[in-house]
């Protein structure tokens, strides 16, 4: 792996009447970019919920400095998703990160694939106490029982949805907040305040009620993120524009 680039505080500063003053924030708020990147860029991040690059991109600050995770933010989190193996991978995977980081299931995701067969919501929930046990053997995965029984629950609850909807992504998008229910401006300070919203509590209890398990409201709102039910990409990430378009196809 690639050591990862060190990073350097930018303060911001203001001009009152010809002097400049620096703002001074606790550590979270501050504002970062990448050591050695050009002065110009430096002196362009204008927010701290953004993260410049090595490559003099800004990206959201929660992307950091690891490359794959910033490839995950540059091409896939927030950009919207209607294919349903892919949908029921990903709630299934955000039960599995509850107590751990988003990077850690990342890096394992590939592993997960392969051992749930593709997620296939058909072919998991056919598993059987033989699954569970060979599963809890494969080093490459989280080894959580619970999580493990949860996911072939969730595809057996997954197919009841497919007949009654016709698809997940019908069910799902079904949940997309109405306008009225999202912040005017999506900032650091808004999105670090915010772990559930009035839709994830809604889809989360409605999901519990049919069966689902590991759907907490705060799993599921990140679930919604993820899969563009919601944009929030911060004010001035490129990706916040470009969610935008394609969330209006």
């Amino acid at each position: 792996m690639a050591k990862s680039p060190s990073l350097r505080v930018v303060r911001s500063r203001t001009t009152t009447k010809g002097v400049s003053t620096a703002r001074s924030r606790p550590d979270p708020d501050r504002r970062f970019t990448v050591a050695g990147a050009p002065a110009a860029l430096e002196a362009a991040t204008p927010d701290p919920g953004l993260l410049q690059g090595e490559d003099g991109r800004l990206r959201c600050w929660w992307a950091g400095s690891d490359p794959l995770y910033a490839r995950y933010h540059d091409e896939e989190w927030g950009r919207p998703v209607r294919n349903d193996h892919r949908l029921f991978e990903k709630i299934c995977l955000e039960g599995f990160q509850s107590g751990l980081s988003w990077l850690t299931i990342l890096r394992k995701r590939e592993h997960f694939r392969e051992a749930f067969d593709g997620f296939d919501p058909e072919r998991v929930a056919r598993y059987t106490a033989r699954d569970v046990t060979r599963l809890l053997k494969n080093p490459g995965i989280v080894r959580h029982r619970g999580k493990i029984e949860s996911t072939i629950n969730n595809a057996k609850r997954a197919l009841d949805l497919i007949e009654e909807r016709g698809s997940l992504a019908k069910y799902f998008w079904g949940w997309e907040p109405p306008a009225k229910e999202r912040p005017s401006l999506c900032s650091y300070d808004v999105l670090r305040a915010t772990s559930t919203t009035p839709a994830s509590v809604r889809l989360s209890k409605d999901l519990k009620a049919r069966g689902w398990t590991f759907v907490g409201p705060t799993t599921v709102y990140a679930f919604m993120q993820a899969m563009g039910l919601v944009n929030d990409h911060v004010e001035g990430c490129p990706c916040r524009s470009e969610v935008a378009k394609m969330r209006r196809r």
